[in-house]
């Protein structure tokens, strides 16, 4: 029984030897290798190999030209739809405003210099912000579309305005450090202004106007450089600051120091008194004023403060841990457009946008 097997499969051996070698060149038609053909050899698989690789290497070369080709199209695309946004359509989207803290598109340009169109749109949308979440105005109807035109012509001029500011502030030698606004801001948060802790603090900033801290900072730099500008500018209200503090130090009486020189005819005849005991977050003077007060002890009297909008010399006359009354002498700058108006007529600014007029926005009959 053993045999027959054993004889079937050598036969199938056979046969299956048989068949490939039907696959297989004629022995003396293959070629001898040795180390003299070696490299000959060597280069003919190498060349029949290159039929496959070249045709890869081109799709390498089709597909980076492809990329490169949609990467310029995206592009171009992205600063088409950039452009119509903000020239065209003067979108004010978190999107677009997004794309201006990345991208300098200006929106104006005063003499050398260009102005940011992320400026304008930092103005304009805490306007929006502030009355869309805090007046409930609803900017989409006829009298909100109105008065957002209002709000665009502000912000653009603000931001003008603002580019000369920081021109006169430079011919000044003026300028505003890190730590000028981190006391500013200190003085601000002391008197709870904004809120008695920081998380109030950054809440108010958020709610009423849209803004981080940062952007809290960003604009109370701004008030400063164009505070000392204009201190540095007005000499004329500087002098008359400066003689009636002089005079006060000689020991002249504050109150008839105060009929004599100071601008503020509410309190002026009063002999500077304010009409009531003010606190410390009395919306009815400024965070310098009331910080001042609370600093002096009665009777003591300060130097000259710069408001912003004037120079001030406070008087306390009576004080509580909570109250304080006291007095003041005012000295009102002029006002600051006394002097950009000057660079204007050196400078002319042009803008980029065209705003609509309330003419433009009138129904059409």
């Amino acid at each position: 029984m053993k045999k027959p097997r054993i004889k079937h499969i050598l036969t199938n051996r056979r046969r299956h030897k048989k068949s490939l070698s039907e696959f297989l060149p004629p022995k003396e038609s293959m070629p001898r290798i040795t180390n003299e053909t070696v490299a000959a050899h060597r280069e003919e698989v190498l060349s029949s190999a290159r039929k496959y690789i070249y045709p890869l290497q081109h799709s390498k070369h089709r597909i980076v030209i492809i990329s490169l080709a949609l990467f310029i199209v995206m592009i171009v695309g992205f600063f088409t739809y950039s452009t119509l946004a903000l020239y065209r359509y003067q979108s004010s989207s978190t999107f677009v405003y997004r794309v201006t803290q990345v991208i300098p598109f200006p929106i104006a340009r005063t003499g050398g210099r260009f102005i940011a169109y992320e400026n304008y749109l930092f103005e304009l949308r805490h306007y929006m912000h502030y009355y869309e979440n805090q007046q409930e105005l609803d900017f989409d109807t006829e009298a909100g579309q109105k008065q957002l035109a209002e709000y665009k012509r502000r912000a653009l001029e603000k931001v003008v305005n603002d580019a000369y500011i920081k021109q006169l502030a430079e011919q000044s030698n003026v300028s505003v450090s890190n730590q000028e606004v981190e006391d500013q801001l200190k003085v601000v948060r002391a008197q709870n202004r904004l809120g008695n802790n920081e998380n109030v603090f950054e809440d108010v900033l958020k709610n009423f106007w849209g803004w981080s801290v940062d952007d809290f900072q960003r604009s109370l730099r701004q008030q400063l450089l164009t505070q000392k500008a204009l201190a540095t500018l007005d000499a004329e209200t500087n002098e008359r600051a400066r003689v009636a503090l002089q005079e006060l130090q000689s020991g002249a009486d504050f109150a008839e120091t105060a009929k004599k020189y100071s601008d503020d005819p509410a309190t002026k005849e009063a002999g500077g008194e304010f009409p009531a005991p003010v606190g410390r977050s009395s919306p009815e003077l400024t965070a310098q004023t009331t910080e001042a007060l609370f600093a002096l002890q009665a009777g003591q009297i300060s130097g000259l403060i710069n408001i912003g909008y004037a120079l001030e010399i406070v008087k306390t006359i009576e004080k509580t841990p909570d109250r304080v009354r006291g007095a003041h002498i005012l000295f009102n700058f002029k006002d600051i457009n006394t002097y950009i108006n000057d660079l204007k007529e050196q400078q002319k600014a042009r803008t980029y946008i065209t705003l609509p007029t309330n003419e433009d926005l009138e129904p059409r009959q």
